[in-house]
């Protein structure tokens, strides 16, 4: 059976080759929509089984696995930033503050679909003006919910709890357990 990642992210591919050693890139293009008024984790989750469903629907006998990653601080959602202003407006909610990452995973195919999320909680250092401006300058946080990769040298996280990989956009632990369940992987 053919295996799709529905997600053009370098990250995600990546994180999904350490568990399959091939599978195919087939990007969701719809609009990323979901009911505000859900918990983030299920936001996550209903945004990731709507990428995985667009894709199903494009290629029915292929085994699709969507994802998506939100940022949850203060009662707000947090997705990738517009421009490098909003980018350092984020990055100075965040300073030396806790928030939460949600990765919502949904594997689909064969009639079946195994879907859910995992959230990890980020704790920032305290982030100098000078810091914001140079970080945003070197475009990292340009195409990453809440401004910042976890996985960049030098960068804005102090520790975690919880998924490294939920917070870089994919829960490998629980990617790899939707996989067994489907018997692609043991």
């Amino acid at each position: 059976m053919e295996i799709l990642l529905a997600s053009a992210s370098p990250r995600r591919r990546e994180l999904l080759a350490r568990i399959l050693p091939r599978f195919g890139i087939f990007p969701a293009r719809g609009e990323e929509r979901a009911d505000l008024s859900l918990p983030p984790g299920e936001i996550a989750k209903a945004l990731a089984r709507a990428k995985a469903a667009e894709i199903s629907a494009l290629r029915p006998d292929a085994l699709v696995l969507g994802a998506d990653t939100v940022v949850y601080h203060a009662g707000r959602l947090l997705g990738k930033p517009h421009d490098a202003e909003e980018a350092k407006r984020t990055l100075r909610a965040l300073s030396g503050q806790a928030h939460e990452v949600y990765t919502g995973y949904c594997l689909r195919g064969a009639g079946r679909e195994l879907c859910g999320a995992v959230c990890s909680r980020v704790f920032f250092r305290v982030l100098s003006e000078e810091y914001i401006g140079k970080y945003v300058a070197g475009g990292s946080p340009l195409d990453k919910a809440g401004s910042y990769g976890i996985q960049d040298e030098d960068g804005p996280v102090a520790r975690y709890e919880g998924s490294f990989t939920n917070i870089v956009g994919l829960p490998v632990e629980k990617v790899r357990e939707a996989f067994a369940a489907f018997g692609v992987i043991k």
